[in-house]
């Protein structure tokens, strides 16, 4: 049995770039920081705070919500899956690696108009919008 599973709490990098394929199919392209605080270790070595950057894909109704909610220094929770694509440029392979989001709720600030971001984003049964109520800043594990 294997499992491809990731879930991540962080903070949008950029903007998503979002793009329509044929039959009105969306996608959305951004970037997500999560960070690890830094720390003292007992021999007094510090280590210092590290940030991962991880390329982020959501297809259809979480593009429209991307596109629609979800901007740079807005905190989200993303659950979905790794996947990495490799092409050719230049005679040169490269690879990427990537988040494909089967979920993305919406952290800290709530949308003014909840009516409308329901009624935005029609979701099929395997994308999730939630969007949850504040939670105190304290509670975070990082």
């Amino acid at each position: 049995m294997s499992v491809n599973r990731v879930i991540l709490v962080g903070h949008v990098g950029k903007d998503p770039e979002v793009r329509y394929l044929d039959k009105d199919v969306a996608v959305a392209n951004f970037t997500l920081a999560t960070t690890e605080k830094g720390y003292t270790a007992q021999n007094g070595t510090q280590v210092p705070e590290r940030t991962e950057w991880h390329n982020i894909v959501a297809w259809r109704s979480l593009a429209k919500l991307a596109e629609n909610y979800i901007r740079k220094g807005r905190e989200i929770f993303i659950e979905g899956k790794i996947q990495t694509r490799a092409w050719e440029k230049d005679g040169i392979k490269r690879y990427t690696t990537e988040i494909y989001a089967d979920s993305i709720k919406l952290l800290g600030k709530k949308p003014e108009n909840t009516e409308a971001l329901n009624s935005v984003v029609a979701a099929p049964p395997t994308d999730t919008l939630q969007v949850p109520p504040l939670a105190p800043e304290d509670d975070l594990p990082f």
